[in-house]
């Protein structure tokens, strides 16, 4: 019951009693209302969270040394999508990012690394995740 405590509401739905666990109750079905881990692709964009089950830091892109070619976004595995051409830079959404390293071995100038200090995606980068151009889709 993820850690809280049940107890026994005095209202009946269909001839019981309603155990809760604090979290919303709707009459025709339980709702829970902490965030939702974000597992799949869709559910980390709509929450703007990186899934919290991934131990590698989100990785960055410094474009100071990028020439662009597009090799890393290519190779960005597709349940994650987190690469994309943003004007004339090219970024990694950190909250899609797992850390998995496809990118690393075909960029041509090792401009990719780690962000252990990572900050959340500003917010004009999540147009891209989930529009029409979106190349993961």
């Amino acid at each position: 019951m993820l850690g809280h405590p049940v107890s026994f509401v005095p209202a009946q739905v269909g001839g019981g009693n309603v155990a809760t666990t604090g979290a919303a109750v709707q009459l025709d079905q339980a709702v829970y209302s902490e965030p939702v881990a974000a597992g799949t692709r869709d559910e980390r964009i709509e929450s703007h969270e990186r899934n919290p089950k991934w131990k590698n830091h989100p990785l960055r892109i410094e474009m100071s040394e990028c020439i662009n070619c597009d090799a890393c976004l290519r190779h960005c595995p597709e349940q994650f999508g987190a690469i994309f051409n943003h004007g004339i830079d090219v970024i990694i959404v950190p909250e899609l990012c797992s850390g998995c390293d496809k990118c690393l071995p075909v960029c041509p100038v090792d401009c990719i690394y780690p962000d252990p200090d990572w900050k959340p995606a500003a917010e004009d980068w999540w147009k891209h995740p989930g529009n029409p151009d979106d190349p993961y889709h």
